[in-house]
């Protein structure tokens, strides 16, 4: 099978339940992308949008494109940096990849359980905002704050 993974090809021979998770660590030495169960710590873009590689099978992602940590050159980054999000760095990777997904779902205009509808807020992405549509991401050394404030930073 093929996986286009950060803008190229890879060719992998892979049986059918290899989740795309341990395809990108122990198939392509792609660590960045962390094993959290179920915790946000392995999210990928999949073309532009945001999974969980440990609940998503290789198989099913062909010939779609893959972005994992090693593959982003984005300005959360450094926000991230200077606002302190990425203490421990374990769950960083997959921080900045869900909040890139993130941004750019508020940019599409998907609705979040924080505000059933962006007209109500204006279309602001406040602190409530980010918080509710990051929740799935947990950070066990609590950098949440420095997290909210560089996609604060970057969204605005």
């Amino acid at each position: 099978m093929e996986l286009r993974i950060n803008g190229s090809a890879h060719r992998l021979d892979v049986a059918p339940q290899v989740s795309l998770l341990d395809a990108l660590r122990e198939y392509l030495g792609l660590t960045g992308t962390k094993k959290g169960c179920d915790q946000g710590a392995c999210t990928v873009l999949a073309d532009g949008r945001r999974i969980n590689a440990c609940l998503a099978l290789a198989v099913q992602y062909q010939g779609r494109e893959i972005t994992t940590i090693e593959g982003v050159d984005h300005p959360l980054q450094a926000a991230f940096v200077r606002a302190d999000g990425f203490q421990c760095g374990y769950c960083t990777p997959g921080q900045i990849c869900s909040a890139i997904g993130m941004l750019a779902e508020h940019e599409a205009g998907v609705p979040s359980a924080a505000t059933g509808h962006l007209a109500a807020t204006g279309g602001e992405l406040d602190e409530a905002e980010i918080r509710e549509r990051m929740s799935g991401n947990l950070c066990r050394c609590g950098a949440y704050n420095g997290i909210v404030s560089a996609i604060k930073e970057v969204a605005k």
